[in-house]
């Protein structure tokens, strides 16, 4: 399948969903609501939602209803990506190709900018969901809440922190990865297979494939940090090497990383062998984390 055209097509369709379902700019308080916008409206890759709507495809189940549950995964990601940003933090002047939250406003707005965005998430992913059991969508704000919180990636961004300026093992780097990024990308396919109504076993297989395409996704993230172009990125390259950050170039070279994402790959891809078709944007999905150029 053309991966390009789907992510563009999927990602109008998130894009949609999100300036429905997201307060309007000249809405009280409207300084929020701008920077709220300025950060979430017509940016990134939309790869979470993405992936929860793929994952519903996988078993079977129309996407239109999850939409919601899909706007709350990229509420989070935004949310962090503006935190991640401040001065306090790795202090970016630039984000999806335009002025990070705290350089279009200021800080304080963009610190209440990432709580609304947090917190309404959870607002859109509590929200019934027709033909789906109620303790389903219970079992997955739970999940959700587990994955973006301290056991998941604002864990995983502290743990990432503490690693600066210090060599570290590469058990110690995977579980930072594994928690500060992979975490959000499992729980979106979890929640797309649970709530689209896969069975137990579809639920674990793409569980173990998001885990897989999380740790990749992190591991080519810091190559491209390395190898990038700032101008495709959308985003400033070389922090990780300027704050000393632990990333698996940095332990084991550009080219083994590259190595040890393809082989992340080719595990997930095996998770989905039993899958029909309806998984193909799943598997191209997978090989586009190591593809991609930004």
């Amino acid at each position: 399948m053309d991966i390009i055209e789907y992510l563009r097509r999927e990602k109008k369709i998130v894009d949609e969903a999100l300036d429905r379902l997201v307060p309007a700019a000249d809405r009280p308080p409207v300084r929020l609501n701008q920077a709220i916008r300025h950060s979430l409206i017509d940016g990134g890759k939309r790869l979470r939602p993405i992936l929860l709507l793929a994952a519903a495809q996988a078993v079977g189940s129309k996407k239109e209803p999850l939409l919601p549950f899909a706007c709350a995964m990229e509420c989070i990601h935004t949310y962090s990506l503006i935190h991640d940003d401040l001065p306090a933090m790795d202090d970016d002047d630039l984000r999806r190709g335009r002025p990070t939250c705290h350089k279009q406003f200021d800080e304080a707005t963009a610190i209440l900018a990432g709580d609304g965005l947090l917190t309404l998430a959870f607002e859109l992913a509590a929200r019934p969901i027709q033909g789906v059991p109620a303790k389903d969508s219970l079992a997955m704000v739970v999940q959700l809440a587990q994955d973006a919180g301290i056991h998941g990636m604002v864990g995983g961004q502290m743990m990432d922190m503490e690693a600066e300026e210090r060599e570290v093992e590469l058990a110690e780097l995977q579980y930072i990865h594994i928690h500060k990024t992979g975490a959000l990308i499992r729980s979106s396919c979890m929640a797309g297979a649970c709530l689209g109504g896969g069975d137990a076993t579809q639920i674990n297989k793409i569980k173990r494939y998001g885990e897989a395409i999380g740790l990749a996704f992190q591991i080519a993230d810091d190559v491209l940090d390395i190898v990038g172009d700032s101008e495709l990125m959308g985003k400033t390259i070389g922090k990780d090497q300027q704050q000393s950050k632990a990333t698996y170039p940095a332990l084991m070279g550009v080219g083994q990383a590259r190595d040890e994402a393809n082989n992340l790959v080719n595990e997930a891809l095996s998770c989905l062998k039993d899958f029909s078709d309806d998984a193909e944007p799943l598997r191209a999905l997978a090989r586009y984390i190591t593809d991609r150029t930004h």
